[in-house]
């Protein structure tokens, strides 16, 4: 591995950078954008230089929508859905991976398969039951259908297949813990950096999912960010700056959350690379 990273030349490194700018363009254009006023939409040549109207595109975010509660109501979600999907996909996953039970390969294939069902199919029936339960235009019927799923298990049982040896299983068993605890103080530490890739994939499906909060959540009372974004740019004229001021805001949270997770997401993605 070290000869191959010595041996990288310049047109690697060349083509690195071409791949890094292609994927921060749209981000840095979004921001721009969102920096001027809607007339340089219509300019010939599109704007690549930051202009002074942010600050006034944020306050008319504001003005137009209650983008705080949206904020807040999809940070409550997408944090509830990634933490349920770790802690509720590490549980599956380690008694999938190391825990001896009658069926557990056709169950295991039962999980997986729910995966391919696709997600229009279960609208009607899904949004028949939340109704019957009375969470129509609550977080509540956003929350729970998406606690747990199928990537979740099968994301935390190839990862303590990896990584949690069977001889610290029987030993755990051997000084009396129950399966429980040997999973709390055996499985989930050994786990923790997957499981941290796990949460970061899950929180940003959650904070971008619109299909569903649309349907379920009253745009006017408690919106998620996603259905916020797309009030603004309803109406006869969608005004680009201010609707990309606000996509900018809905970025920032996500961004600080690959920050602070940052060494564990690319320890975990890593490790599986060096697995394989």
């Amino acid at each position: 591995m070290a000869r191959g990273l010595k041996g990288a030349g310049p047109v690697a490194y060349g083509i690195l950078t071409a791949v890094l700018l292609a994927s921060i363009f749209p981000l840095y254009w979004s921001f721009v954008v969102a920096t001027k006023d809607n007339s340089a939409m219509g300019d010939k040549v599109p704007p690549l230089i930051p202009g002074g109207n942010l600050a006034e595109n944020i306050s008319r975010v504001f003005d137009s929508v209650d983008f705080w509660l949206a904020m807040q109501n999809s940070i409550l979600v997408a944090g509830t859905v990634a933490i349920a999907n770790v802690l509720l996909g590490s549980i599956a996953g380690f008694a999938f991976a190391r825990l001896r039970f009658r069926g557990r390969n056709s169950l295991f294939l039962i999980v997986v398969g729910t995966s391919m069902v696709p997600t229009q199919l279960g609208v009607i029936p899904l949004h028949m039951l939340m109704s019957d339960l009375d969470w129509v235009g609550t977080l509540k019927a956003v929350i729970f259908p998406a606690l747990i799923g199928a990537f979740a298990v099968f994301w935390m049982r190839q990862a303590c297949e990896e990584t949690v040896p069977y001889e610290l299983i029987e030993a755990a068993r051997v000084d009396g813990c129950s399966i429980l605890r040997t999973f709390w103080h055996v499985g989930l530490p050994a786990v923790r950096a997957q499981a941290a890739v796990l949460g970061m994939f899950t929180f940003l499906t959650s904070w971008n999912d619109f299909f569903w909060p649309l349907i379920v959540l009253d745009p006017n009372d408690s919106p998620t960010v996603q259905v916020a974004l797309s009030t603004l740019a309803s109406g006869y004229y969608t005004d680009y700056s201010m609707m990309l001021a606000g996509t900018t805001l809905a970025v920032l949270p996500v961004l600080l959350l690959f920050l602070l997770l940052a060494r564990q997401i690319v320890g975990g993605i890593m490790q599986g690379a060096v697995k394989g």
